[in-house]
């Protein structure tokens, strides 16, 4: 009997979180996984070209990165649920490409009760009918502690590169990525993650006593892929400024007690109601850094975002209130690399001269 062909299954690419979706595919779901091309110029171009008008940037980001993935050979494509449009994407991304010729499986998360344990046994089975349900979890949560030392790691960086003028605290991150996209079992995860944290703390950094430090607030998606926001915490760390970002998937799902209940009991003087999936926890950081001292804010979403704007109006407040300056970046297909270093080396100069002052 001719042994059944494994599924060719593939994410759009987010960040580096594909490393992470890998590793579970392949290890908890013995399945192939076909990692997307690099995020490029082609694939907005891709995505914008077959996207319906007024969809937020990131819906162009993922459409342009599962036609590359259908061309890399995938025959399964993931899709995630999402709180808000976010969660009605999913079949109009499949109709757009059925629609376009090209023959996959689409598995929806947003088909499925994710409040039901139950539920993720049938996605397990959709990938793959013969799966341990008690090997997968096991490797699947080897995946998720993969993606927390994903963003401790990525934190740790974005905070010390840009005071070392040698080059060795981004080698030892760029290491830490190649170890974590090339892992095939606990024990190089675990190896990884030590090394980086060894290589790190390695690293003599010329750092001032009181640094110039920057927090990110902003929308899920762009906020954390580097090639949505053009490198921006790079670009604010080569200028040798200590960038901070609460927003990424460990925080927002993994660590978050109490959810957001917890955190808009905190706000609650800000505002009385939810306005999106991201929008509680940004207003809570966006005032935890300013009661820290931070020197500036920087907020970004993209093109359409209606959560994040209707955040802008309570962050406008939290500036006045704590007198801390607010950049405000959105982005869409269009957005210009040359325009963006042109705002924020004028932030920098405003947040230099005003802490000099101070």
């Amino acid at each position: 009997m001719a042994e059944t062909k494994k599924r060719s299954v593939s994410f759009p690419r987010y960040a580096e979180y594909n490393c992470a979706f890998k590793y579970i595919v392949e290890q908890a779901l013995d399945c192939k996984y076909v990692m997307p091309p690099a995020l490029t110029k082609r694939t907005m171009e891709l995505g914008t070209k077959y996207s319906p008008d007024f969809v937020c940037t990131p819906f162009k980001t993922m459409l342009g990165s599962m036609i590359e993935s259908l061309e890399a050979g995938a025959d399964t494509l993931l899709m995630t649920h999402g709180l808000c449009r976010l969660g009605y994407y999913g079949e109009l991304l499949e109709q757009i490409l059925r629609d376009l010729g090209y023959q996959f499986d689409f598995i929806n998360l947003s088909d499925y009760d994710m409040d039901k344990k139950k539920e993720y046994i049938r996605i397990v089975r959709r990938f793959n009918p013969k799966v341990n349900p008690a090997r997968f979890l096991a490797q699947f949560m080897e995946g998720v502690r993969m993606v927390e030392y994903l963003d401790e790691i990525t934190a740790e960086y974005y905070k010390g590169c840009g005071f070392d003028a040698a080059g060795r605290y981004k080698q030892a991150y760029q290491d830490f990525l190649t170890a974590m996209y090339t892992a095939q079992a606990r024990n190089d995860v675990e190896a990884g993650y030590r090394a980086a944290k060894r290589a790190m703390q390695s690293v003599p950094l010329d750092k001032p006593q009181r640094p110039l430090r920057v927090g990110i607030v902003g929308e899920f998606y762009t906020a954390m892929d580097a090639f949505s926001n053009l490198e921006l915490e790079q670009k604010l760390a080569d200028m040798g400024v200590e960038v901070h970002r609460w927003m990424n998937v460990s925080n927002q799902f993994l660590h978050y007690g109490g959810g957001q209940k917890n955190l808009r009991v905190k706000i609650q003087d800000l505002c009385r109601y939810d306005m999106g999936p991201t929008s509680t926890a940004n207003i809570w950081y966006a005032r935890e850094c300013a009661e820290r001292g931070f020197d500036g804010l920087v907020h970004i979403k993209s093109a359409a975002c209606t959560p994040e704007i209707d955040v802008m109006p309570v962050l406008q407040n939290i500036s006045a209130d704590y007198k801390i300056p607010v950049l405000y970046l959105t982005y869409d297909a269009q957005t210009s690399d040359v325009g963006l270093m042109t705002r924020l080396e004028a932030f920098y100069d405003m947040i230099d001269m005003r802490k000099k002052v101070l």
